[in-house]
Protein backbone atom coordinates (compact mmCIF):
# COMPACT_ATOMS: atom_id res chain seq x y z
CA UNK A 1 0.00 0.00 0.00
CA UNK A 2 1.13 3.59 -0.57
CA UNK A 3 3.20 5.59 1.89
CA UNK A 4 1.21 8.46 3.36
CA UNK A 5 2.31 11.74 1.80
CA UNK A 6 0.66 15.04 2.70
CA UNK A 7 0.92 18.53 1.21
CA UNK A 8 2.03 20.27 4.41
CA UNK A 9 3.72 19.54 7.73
CA UNK A 10 0.53 19.96 9.71
CA UNK A 11 -1.62 18.43 12.42
CA UNK A 12 -4.54 18.44 9.98
CA UNK A 13 -5.65 15.27 8.21
CA UNK A 14 -4.47 14.68 4.66
CA UNK A 15 -8.00 15.46 3.50
CA UNK A 16 -7.96 18.86 5.18
CA UNK A 17 -4.49 19.63 3.83
CA UNK A 18 -5.47 18.67 0.28
CA UNK A 19 -8.52 20.95 0.52
CA UNK A 20 -6.35 23.85 1.72
CA UNK A 21 -3.74 23.23 -0.97
CA UNK A 22 -6.23 23.30 -3.83
CA UNK A 23 -7.93 26.37 -2.38
CA UNK A 24 -4.49 28.03 -2.36
CA UNK A 25 -3.57 27.20 -5.98
CA UNK A 26 -7.02 27.31 -7.59
CA UNK A 27 -6.43 30.58 -9.42
CA UNK A 28 -3.38 29.25 -11.28
CA UNK A 29 -4.33 25.58 -11.44
CA UNK A 30 -5.58 25.38 -15.03
CA UNK A 31 -2.69 27.44 -16.42
CA UNK A 32 -0.06 25.39 -14.60
CA UNK A 33 -1.67 22.08 -15.57
CA UNK A 34 -1.66 22.89 -19.26
CA UNK A 35 1.70 24.69 -19.28
CA UNK A 36 3.66 22.16 -17.24
CA UNK A 37 2.29 19.25 -19.29
CA UNK A 38 2.70 21.13 -22.62
CA UNK A 39 -1.05 20.65 -23.10
CA UNK A 40 -0.84 16.88 -23.20
CA UNK A 41 -3.16 16.58 -20.20
CA UNK A 42 -5.98 17.78 -22.50
CA UNK A 43 -5.31 14.89 -24.89
CA UNK A 44 -5.23 12.41 -22.02
CA UNK A 45 -8.65 13.59 -20.83
CA UNK A 46 -10.10 13.33 -24.31
CA UNK A 47 -8.82 9.76 -24.71
CA UNK A 48 -10.21 8.72 -21.31
CA UNK A 49 -13.64 10.08 -22.21
CA UNK A 50 -13.59 8.39 -25.65
CA UNK A 51 -13.18 5.05 -23.88
CA UNK A 52 -16.60 5.61 -22.31
CA UNK A 53 -18.42 6.14 -25.61
CA UNK A 54 -19.35 2.49 -26.09
CA UNK A 55 -21.11 2.45 -22.69
CA UNK A 56 -23.36 5.46 -23.47
CA UNK A 57 -23.64 6.58 -19.81
CA UNK A 58 -26.55 8.89 -19.04
CA UNK A 59 -25.72 9.76 -15.42
CA UNK A 60 -22.04 10.50 -14.76
CA UNK A 61 -20.25 11.37 -11.53
CA UNK A 62 -16.90 13.16 -11.79
CA UNK A 63 -15.00 12.69 -8.52
CA UNK A 64 -12.32 15.24 -7.58
CA UNK A 65 -13.75 17.36 -10.37
CA UNK A 66 -11.63 20.42 -9.53
CA UNK A 67 -12.29 23.15 -12.11
CA UNK A 68 -14.58 20.79 -14.06
CA UNK A 69 -12.43 20.21 -17.18
CA UNK A 70 -13.13 16.46 -17.14
CA UNK A 71 -16.84 17.00 -16.50
CA UNK A 72 -17.09 19.44 -19.41
CA UNK A 73 -15.20 17.04 -21.69
CA UNK A 74 -17.65 14.28 -20.72
CA UNK A 75 -20.45 16.24 -22.42
CA UNK A 76 -19.22 14.70 -25.69
CA UNK A 77 -20.85 11.49 -24.44
CA UNK A 78 -24.27 13.20 -24.56
CA UNK A 79 -25.30 12.28 -21.01
CA UNK A 80 -28.48 13.49 -19.34
CA UNK A 81 -26.63 14.80 -16.27
CA UNK A 82 -23.07 15.14 -14.96
CA UNK A 83 -22.42 15.71 -11.27
CA UNK A 84 -18.99 16.87 -10.15
CA UNK A 85 -17.80 16.67 -6.55
CA UNK A 86 -14.70 18.12 -4.93
CA UNK A 87 -13.29 19.14 -1.53
CA UNK A 88 -12.09 22.56 -2.68
CA UNK A 89 -14.68 25.30 -2.86
CA UNK A 90 -12.22 27.62 -4.63
CA UNK A 91 -11.70 25.08 -7.41
CA UNK A 92 -15.46 24.57 -7.70
CA UNK A 93 -16.01 28.33 -8.00
CA UNK A 94 -13.80 28.38 -11.10
CA UNK A 95 -15.58 25.32 -12.48
CA UNK A 96 -18.99 26.91 -11.94
CA UNK A 97 -17.84 30.05 -13.73
CA UNK A 98 -16.83 27.95 -16.77
CA UNK A 99 -20.17 26.16 -16.71
CA UNK A 100 -22.12 29.43 -16.50
CA UNK A 101 -20.11 31.00 -19.33
CA UNK A 102 -20.82 27.97 -21.52
CA UNK A 103 -24.49 27.92 -20.42
CA UNK A 104 -24.22 24.34 -19.22
CA UNK A 105 -26.03 24.64 -15.88
CA UNK A 106 -28.79 22.32 -17.11
CA UNK A 107 -26.22 19.56 -17.77
CA UNK A 108 -23.52 19.89 -15.08
CA UNK A 109 -23.90 20.39 -11.34
CA UNK A 110 -20.88 20.87 -9.05
CA UNK A 111 -21.05 20.00 -5.36
CA UNK A 112 -18.63 20.36 -2.47
CA UNK A 113 -18.12 16.95 -0.91
CA UNK A 114 -15.85 14.15 0.18
CA UNK A 115 -14.92 11.38 -2.24
CA UNK A 116 -14.66 8.94 0.67
CA UNK A 117 -18.18 9.71 1.90
CA UNK A 118 -20.19 10.39 -1.26
CA UNK A 119 -23.59 12.03 -0.61
CA UNK A 120 -25.49 9.73 -2.96
CA UNK A 121 -27.64 6.61 -2.71
CA UNK A 122 -26.50 3.18 -3.89
CA UNK A 123 -26.54 2.35 -7.62
CA UNK A 124 -27.09 5.89 -8.93
CA UNK A 125 -24.53 6.48 -11.71
CA UNK A 126 -23.82 4.76 -15.01
CA UNK A 127 -20.19 5.94 -14.98
CA UNK A 128 -17.73 7.52 -12.57
CA UNK A 129 -14.65 9.41 -13.74
CA UNK A 130 -11.63 10.57 -11.74
CA UNK A 131 -8.80 12.59 -13.30
CA UNK A 132 -5.63 13.05 -11.24
CA UNK A 133 -7.57 12.69 -8.00
CA UNK A 134 -7.26 9.18 -6.56
CA UNK A 135 -3.71 9.71 -5.32
CA UNK A 136 -5.08 12.50 -3.11
CA UNK A 137 -7.54 10.21 -1.33
CA UNK A 138 -6.72 9.90 2.35
CA UNK A 139 -7.93 6.30 2.33
CA UNK A 140 -7.62 4.94 -1.22
CA UNK A 141 -9.60 1.73 -0.68
CA UNK A 142 -12.41 3.57 1.07
CA UNK A 143 -12.67 6.09 -1.76
CA UNK A 144 -12.76 3.35 -4.41
CA UNK A 145 -15.33 1.39 -2.38
CA UNK A 146 -17.55 4.49 -2.25
CA UNK A 147 -17.32 4.84 -6.02
CA UNK A 148 -18.28 1.17 -6.38
CA UNK A 149 -21.26 1.72 -4.08
CA UNK A 150 -22.78 4.56 -6.09
CA UNK A 151 -22.32 2.89 -9.48
CA UNK A 152 -25.19 1.06 -11.15
CA UNK A 153 -24.89 -2.62 -11.91
CA UNK A 154 -22.52 -2.85 -14.90
CA UNK A 155 -21.49 0.75 -14.22
CA UNK A 156 -18.03 1.82 -15.40
CA UNK A 157 -15.17 3.51 -13.57
CA UNK A 158 -12.52 5.39 -15.57
CA UNK A 159 -9.50 6.73 -13.68
CA UNK A 160 -6.82 8.93 -15.25
CA UNK A 161 -3.73 9.20 -13.05
CA UNK A 162 0.00 9.81 -13.21
CA UNK A 163 2.25 6.75 -13.36
CA UNK A 164 5.95 6.09 -12.90
CA UNK A 165 7.65 5.36 -16.26
CA UNK A 166 10.15 2.49 -16.24
CA UNK A 167 11.85 2.89 -19.64
CA UNK A 168 15.53 3.78 -19.31
CA UNK A 169 16.07 7.39 -20.34
CA UNK A 170 12.40 8.35 -20.06
CA UNK A 171 12.45 7.49 -16.36
CA UNK A 172 15.48 9.69 -15.66
CA UNK A 173 14.17 12.69 -17.63
CA UNK A 174 10.75 12.32 -16.00
CA UNK A 175 12.20 12.14 -12.49
CA UNK A 176 14.41 15.20 -13.07
CA UNK A 177 11.52 17.22 -14.47
CA UNK A 178 9.10 16.18 -11.72
CA UNK A 179 11.54 16.64 -8.83
CA UNK A 180 13.38 19.79 -9.99
CA UNK A 181 11.75 21.78 -12.79
CA UNK A 182 8.07 21.36 -11.95
CA UNK A 183 8.34 22.28 -8.22
CA UNK A 184 10.45 25.37 -8.99
CA UNK A 185 8.11 26.73 -11.65
CA UNK A 186 5.03 25.73 -9.65
CA UNK A 187 6.27 27.66 -6.60
CA UNK A 188 7.01 30.75 -8.69
CA UNK A 189 3.54 30.88 -10.25
CA UNK A 190 1.28 29.47 -7.54
CA UNK A 191 3.07 31.11 -4.55
CA UNK A 192 2.48 27.88 -2.62
CA UNK A 193 5.81 26.45 -1.46
CA UNK A 194 4.55 22.90 -1.08
CA UNK A 195 1.84 22.21 -3.69
CA UNK A 196 4.14 21.37 -6.59
CA UNK A 197 6.58 19.52 -4.36
CA UNK A 198 3.70 17.43 -3.02
CA UNK A 199 2.73 16.54 -6.62
CA UNK A 200 5.82 14.43 -7.42
CA UNK A 201 5.85 13.02 -3.89
CA UNK A 202 2.23 11.90 -4.22
CA UNK A 203 2.94 10.32 -7.61
CA UNK A 204 5.95 8.42 -6.24
CA UNK A 205 3.94 7.09 -3.30
CA UNK A 206 0.86 6.12 -5.31
CA UNK A 207 0.43 2.38 -5.99
CA UNK A 208 0.19 2.60 -9.77
CA UNK A 209 -0.05 -0.13 -12.38
CA UNK A 210 -0.83 -3.64 -11.15
CA UNK A 211 -0.93 -2.45 -7.53
CA UNK A 212 -3.81 -0.09 -8.29
CA UNK A 213 -5.59 -2.77 -10.31
CA UNK A 214 -5.39 -4.96 -7.21
CA UNK A 215 -7.10 -2.21 -5.18
CA UNK A 216 -9.87 -2.06 -7.79
CA UNK A 217 -10.24 -5.85 -7.73
CA UNK A 218 -10.29 -5.94 -3.93
CA UNK A 219 -13.15 -3.43 -3.83
CA UNK A 220 -15.22 -5.47 -6.29
CA UNK A 221 -14.37 -4.17 -9.76
CA UNK A 222 -13.90 -6.62 -12.62
CA UNK A 223 -12.97 -6.61 -16.34
CA UNK A 224 -10.00 -4.46 -15.33
CA UNK A 225 -7.76 -2.71 -17.85
CA UNK A 226 -4.78 -0.38 -17.71
CA UNK A 227 -3.82 1.77 -20.70
CA UNK A 228 -0.40 3.39 -20.57
CA UNK A 229 -0.08 6.93 -21.94
CA UNK A 230 2.95 8.87 -23.24
CA UNK A 231 5.82 6.52 -22.32
CA UNK A 232 4.13 5.55 -19.05
CA UNK A 233 3.86 9.08 -17.63
CA UNK A 234 0.14 8.53 -17.03
CA UNK A 235 -2.33 5.65 -17.16
CA UNK A 236 -6.03 5.14 -17.71
CA UNK A 237 -7.62 2.46 -15.54
CA UNK A 238 -11.01 0.95 -16.35
CA UNK A 239 -13.15 -1.22 -14.12
CA UNK A 240 -16.70 -2.56 -14.35
CA UNK A 241 -19.01 -3.10 -11.40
Amino acid sequence: MSTKVTPYQSEQSKKQQVESMFDNIAGNYDFLNHFLSAGIDVLWRKKAIRLLQQYKPKKILDVATGTADFAIEALTLNPDKITGIDLSEKMLEIGRKKITEKKLEHKIELLKGDSENLPFEYNVFDAVTVAFGVRNFENLEKGIAEIYRVLNKKGILVVLEFSKPTTIGIKQVYNFYFSCILPLFGRMVSKDNRAYTYLPESVQSFPDGSAFLQVLEKTGFKSLKQISLTFGIASIYIGEK
